[in-house]
């Protein structure tokens, strides 16, 4: 992911957390605020309520790569937290893109892609 879409100052985690609205699953949180910026940021927390560095560490790296495949879907203007809750590290891939999705869904912050976007967004994956 772009250095521009990663969320990272702690001023920001702070006022998305005061300002922003959250929604939960057993398996992940999501904390969104608009951002008034042309594009969108994201950023991934692991606790220690997670595990120890090694379970926190795999639980970012599996949330980083859900929040890679969707982030096209993401409208553009938005902070969004994802925290990782216990659990995530043991969960298959696909039922954590599923949650995301569906939490993003009810958020409000999906945005289906036109076909022009699919064919662009799967241009800039393929090897030239």
């Amino acid at each position: 992911m772009e250095r521009k879409h990663r969320l990272k100052r702690a001023s920001d985690f702070k006022r998305v957390r005061a300002e922003g609205k959250s929604l939960g699953h057993p398996l992940m949180a999501l904390v969104f605020a608009p951002n008034g910026l042309p594009y969108s940021r994201v950023a991934v927390v692991a606790g220690r309520n997670v595990g120890k560095a090694v379970r926190r560490n795999r639980a970012k790296r599996r949330l980083r790569a859900c929040v890679e495949q969707l982030f096209p879907y993401l409208q553009s203007g938005w902070d969004v937290v994802v925290y990782a809750r216990p659990g995530v590290v043991e969960a298959p891939f696909s039922v954590l893109l599923e949650i995301m999705s569906h939490l993003l869904r009810r958020s409000g912050l999906w945005q289906p892609l036109s076909m022009q976007d699919h064919v662009e967004s799967n241009h800039e994956r393929l090897p030239e």
